[in-house]
């Protein structure tokens, strides 16, 4: 299995703004996506602004499936227009099973 987890530093001001876009996209990911097995959002408690994405999924294909869907596309393109993102980083890695 593949993970991800995306750290997303929105300005302050559209925190609102960039729920209302990433709600949606995660819900589509884990009801659309059958290689999609967890994507979740989390709100860092003392930086309301920054956000952790935990997304798991079944391997390599699914992974790219996701980045090519269309509510991905189309979060990526509203996280543009809206300037909702001021940092982001990645971490791709495989799960190690216990």
């Amino acid at each position: 299995m593949i993970s991800l987890i995306v750290t997303i530093e929105t300005p302050p001001d559209k925190i609102a703004e960039f729920l209302r876009v990433i709600t949606p996209a995660a819900h589509a990911a884990r009801t659309l996506e059958p290689g999609c097995l967890r994507f979740e959002v989390t709100q860092v408690q003392d930086r309301p602004h920054v956000f952790v994405l935990v997304e798991l999924y079944a391997d390599q294909a699914a992974v790219e499936a996701h980045r090519a869907a269309p509510h991905s596309l189309l979060l990526k393109q509203q996280l543009e227009e809206g300037k909702l993102v001021v940092s982001k980083s990645s971490v791709l890695g495989t799960l190690i099973p216990d």
